[in-house]
């Protein structure tokens, strides 16, 4: 380590500070003005990539590489303004996470159609013209395009400042951050402004993507990459904050250069490798961010709403035909094995299906009834089977035992985790949920000589009765009946009444002597260890587990599930967990472009159904009842 090193990656921070920037800068704008949680943003980053790959190789020539960069940011601006006119005008009044969904099903949409367009191969482009060249600083070379990533930061934004504190359309959009209900109650054209601002923050993100071609190849991982880190500069910025989203990108992409210069340093005799926390310094400096400061460093607290087309329902007390229907399902799937002996695939599926419904109903648990929305729910899912995979291997309990202490284990991470993210509330709650099981994730990753790092752990299979995947299905189903149904009952006990209190006016529930947080924290607690057991029994039924369990994807299934189902109704996560992991296994084996079919039906059945398959049949159930 020495000064000139020091200075390098400092200098390499402040590039990819500015890259982050752009990004970020965009979401924040949409989501301050609009609402929408839009998963979709890191693929317009990608498709800016793309698109100027496309236009640098076959027109700079007569164009010039300047004016391509511009032109494919503002192709991927077209590309935002078409999405909201055509999709998200239709789900503005939509609770968040339905939005999410939405944004969801449209990355898997556009993810398949760039494999079409331009393979699976990367793409990289040429250098930038007049830009080829590195610098010496300090004795060093630095690129010199690098340079000029760190000058454009600085520039947009204040091109951003001008254009809302200058401009009667930036004057509307700081209105609308802070309150849209009465923008369009003052005779502003909502509809123009939305279109607008998505446009223009799609424009920043494809502008982003089109800035990064001479610096890495264009690949399809690309929208998952950088949506992740633009999430947690928007939330330690604040939400709709243009300058916080810049500060927080600096102290970000800072922290990282000054960890990959420390490198591996011994502190105390303990070797550690900073290098290595680049994985995951951004989530460390949101959870912290959000401990100290809920609403980030430049936000404040965001307005509810005033009305909602999607209202909280109540829960309904069973009809007098749930008993037989639930006890003929019941039968029928003991029965599954046997009806289905010449296909022994249902029965792994099956087992499959079981474990996302006991895991989606976890989640659904304190989503739907707590009103509490976790991005990381994945965290007690993982805890729960490295739990029983290590139980196993390194203390020598047996299998049954390992099963039935596993779920402690995640019961102690949602204990920790839940104690601090009960205490915010929407998208703060949600995002540090996601830094929580983020961190998770990264230890497990990087533990090798405990966790098996990357690689996971193998060999951790059932005990020799549970070999037979009959068996085994069966002690599954006894497992997630059993919680399904505890779930329920807990939900129809005062408990759950004082929970669902809570979620619809804290401050009555407050006054009448309920004690919110501790309600919501037990909530967080029951909701962590049942997803643990779910844990345990997938990697019993698997044989071998690895740290894709914990990551952000496995949360974003789980909360696909319980959506897709409808969270207003105790039986849609089973709903939309059969669903989507029939879909998923279904399309997949059947289709190349699979991501994109899946992603169209599930937005076919968002438009469709706004409350869910199950949320749609209880309607169908009373309307027929009405006649």
């Amino acid at each position: 380590m020495d000064l000139a090193s020091f200075i390098v990656q400092l200098l390499n921070g402040l590039a990819g500070a500015s890259s982050l920037f752009l990004v970020a800068a965009g979401l924040s704008l949409i989501f301050g003005v609009t609402r929408i949680v839009n998963f979709a943003h890191g693929s317009f980053f990608m498709v800016g990539i793309y698109v100027a790959y496309s236009l640098v190789t076959r027109f700079s020539s007569t164009i010039g590489f300047w004016p391509a960069i511009l032109a494919a940011a503002l192709s991927v601006a077209i590309l935002g303004a078409l999405v909201e006119m055509t999709l998200m005008r239709r789900i503005y009044r939509a609770p968040e996470l339905f939005q999410l969904l939405a944004t969801f099903a449209l990355v898997l949409v556009i993810k398949d159609a760039v494999l079409w367009f331009w393979g699976p191969e990367e793409l990289l482009g040429p250098r930038a013209p007049g830009f080829k060249s590195a610098v010496q600083i300090l004795g060093r070379s630095f690129p010199s395009y690098d340079l000029l990533l760190i000058v454009l930061g600085p520039v947009i934004l204040g091109m951003l400042w001008l254009l809302l504190t200058r401009t009667r359309w930036g004057v509307y959009v700081r209105a609308a951050t802070q309150d849209r209900e009465m923008v369009g109650a003052l005779g502003v054209n909502q509809a123009w402004l939305f279109t607008s601002v998505f446009a223009l923050g799609a424009f920043l993100a494809g502008l982003g993507g089109a800035l990064q071609l001479p610096r890495e190849p264009a690949s399809l991982e690309m929208d998952l990459n950088i949506i992740g880190a633009a999430f947690v500069v928007v939330v330690v910025g604040g939400m709709g904050s243009i300058p916080g989203a810049f500060v927080a990108a600096l102290l970000i992409a800072e922290i990282k250069a000054i960890c990959i210069w420390l490198g591996v340093e011994t502190i105390f005799g303990v070797e550690v490798s900073f290098s290595k926390l680049t994985l995951v310094v951004e989530f460390l400096v949101m959870a912290t961010v959000l401990m100290l400061r809920p609403w980030g460093l430049f936000g404040r607290p965001q307005q509810p709403a005033r009305h909602t087309t999607y209202a909280e329902a109540p829960l309904r007390a069973a009809s007098v035909w749930s008993v037989p229907f639930w006890t003929v399902l019941i039968v029928l799937l003991v029965l599954l094995p046997w009806l289905t002996r010449s296909s022994p695939y249902v029965t792994i599926l099956s087992i499959d299906l079981l474990v996302a419904a006991l895991f989606a109903t976890s989640l659904h648990f304190i989503m739907g009834p707590a009103g509490m929305h976790s991005f990381g729910h994945a965290a007690y899912f993982g805890l729960g089977a490295y739990g029983a995979a290590l139980l196993l291997k390194y203390a020598g309990v047996p299998m049954e035992a390992a099963l039935l202490i596993a779920p402690l284990v995640a019961l102690f991470g949602a204990a920790v985790f839940g104690w601090f993210s009960v205490r915010l509330s929407g998208v703060y709650l949600a995002m540090l949920t996601l830094a929580f099981a983020q961190i998770t994730w990264a230890v497990v990753f990087q533990w090798d000589g405990f966790t098996g790092g990357s690689n996971g752990l193998t060999g951790v299979w059932p005990a020799h009765w549970l070999m037979n995947k009959q068996h085994y299905y069966w002690l599954t189903l006894a497992f997630v009946v059993i919680g399904v149904w505890w779930m329920r009952r807990v939900l129809h006990a005062p408990f759950g009444y004082a929970v669902r209190a809570a979620r619809d006016s804290a401050v009555r529930a407050d006054a009448i002597g309920i004690n919110v947080k501790r309600m919501q924290w037990i909530a967080f607690v029951i909701a962590g260890t049942l997803a643990g057991l779910a844990g345990a029994l997938f990697a019993f039924s698997k044989g071998s587990i690895s740290p894709e369990v914990l990551y952000v994807s496995k949360s974003v299934d789980g909360l696909v599930m319980v959506l897709l189902g409808g969270i207003q109704t105790l039986s849609g996560p089973l709903v939309g967990a059969l669903s989507f992991t029939w879909l998923h296994d279904t399309v997949a084996r059947n289709t190349e472009y699979w991501r994109a079919m899946l992603g169209g039906i599930i937005l076919l059945l968002v438009l469709l159904f706004p409350e869910g398959l199950a949320g749609a049949g209880r309607r169908f159930l009373i309307w027929r009842g009405a006649r």
